[in-house]
């Protein structure tokens, strides 16, 4: 066999001088008297080459077809046939096998040269398709959709447009703690925290302790992504270490922060006064976020679904966003939101001034009680597990 496809080898760079110069016949008579039998999927993909060349596009479909019976996952028979098909004008087959061919694809980076072009039509092929099923399945849809609010319809043209391949779907992605069972939900419906009314309604006395802080006590404020020496950085990279995103905890990680605290009275007081996440060593967690002008925040996910986070806007010039999942979303003055923070979100400050938000976790309510207590074992349990030798 190592004899065979060492011949194999050296007759397909043979083919590959003779279609390259132009020898289509020449090539197609070699190829079509070494096909029979032939297990090399090389000798299918070059014979659907140089059909395709010839534009004879049945036979070129055929011979593709061929090479990917023998593998599957030949990357550039997948993106043969997707060209031919479209040269045939059958766009939507032609996007289902680009799609395939863009799943076995390997990273930009690591794909040949000679393939990039490829890979980029196929992209644009699919993205195309996309949108014209969309565009489809909302004109299917139109006349029972003006049926329903708008209220009702969020979900439903959030489906449509991942069913359609527009948006990517969002789940839980948990840097900790997965719990099973519970709904990838991005914003959380007000019903379920009765108490942000009473938060929001102390904006302003928050807001002051935030700037005083901000103006005294600056130096407590600190990066709030620290990456060890030596640690992937991956997407954190201009933000490692950088005063660009400073916070200042009150809570962290469970543990209460007495000598920020002591400093920022009022605004402790109010978050006594809520059902903040208790899970020692893990939570609550509160702090006053700063973000500098035209800084981004990279899409990233939170520790655990047990608990969701809170945010509620201090200082908010314009041109300040926040997605989570699918859902962006800019803040309003007055108006705290909460969510999952083990959906992939980030954030935007496209603006010329700081952006100052409180942020704080509280249990995920679809937890019960028992749930609560357990899990909270179990993660002290974890805890004194992993200090242990």
């Amino acid at each position: 066999m190592v004899i065979e496809a060492t011949a194999n080898a050296v007759f397909v760079k043979e083919v590959q001088k003779l279609l390259g110069s132009g020898q289509v016949p020449r090539a197609l008579e070699l190829l079509r008297a070494r096909e029979p039998g032939n297990k090399d999927p090389e000798i299918a993909l070059h014979l659907g080459l140089a059909l395709r060349m010839q534009r004879d596009f049945a036979g070129a479909l055929g011979a593709f077809d061929a090479a990917l019976a023998l593998d599957p996952y030949h990357l550039l028979a997948l993106l043969s046939k997707g060209a031919v098909l479209e040269m045939m004008g059958q766009p939507r087959l032609a996007a289902r096998t680009y799609r395939n061919a863009l799943k076995v694809a390997p990273p930009d980076a690591q794909l040949l040269p000679s393939l990039r072009g490829a890979v980029d039509r196929a992209r644009r092929a699919v993205a195309a398709n996309n949108e014209a099923l969309a565009q489809h399945l909302r004109a299917a849809v139109a006349p029972l959709r003006s049926q329903f609010s708008q209220r009702e319809l969020g979900r439903f043209d959030e489906c449509l447009e991942i069913f359609a391949g527009l948006k990517k779907r969002h789940v839980h992605e948990p840097l900790l703690l997965d719990f099973p069972q519970l709904p990838a939900i991005p914003f959380f419906d007000r019903v379920h925290f009765p108490w942000l009314p009473e938060l929001e309604a102390a904006s302003e006395i928050i807001r002051q302790d935030a700037l005083a802080l901000i103006k005294d006590d600056w130096e407590r404020f600190h990066p709030y992504i620290q990456m060890p020496p030596g640690a992937p950085v991956n997407q954190w990279e201009a933000l490692n270490h950088s005063p660009s995103w400073s916070t200042l905890h009150m809570w962290r990680d469970g543990r209460r922060m007495d000598d920020v605290c002591m400093r920022c009275p009022r605004t402790v007081a109010i978050l006594d006064k809520l059902p903040l996440a208790d899970q020692p060593g893990f939570a609550p967690t509160a702090m006053f976020s700063v973000l500098a002008p035209r800084t981004t925040i990279p899409p990233h996910t939170g520790s655990s679904n047990i608990r969701l986070i809170v945010h509620l806007p201090l200082i908010l010039p314009g041109g300040c966003r926040f997605r989570v999942g699918n859902d962006v979303r800019e803040w309003r003055m007055g108006e705290a939101w909460v969510f999952d923070d083990t959906i992939e979100h980030e954030a935007w400050n496209d603006s010329d001034q700081v952006r100052v938000i409180l942020i704080f976790d509280v249990w995920n309510p679809l937890l019960s009680e028992a749930e609560r207590a357990l899990v909270t074992a179990m993660m002290t349990a974890s805890n004194a597990y992993n200090a242990g030798k």
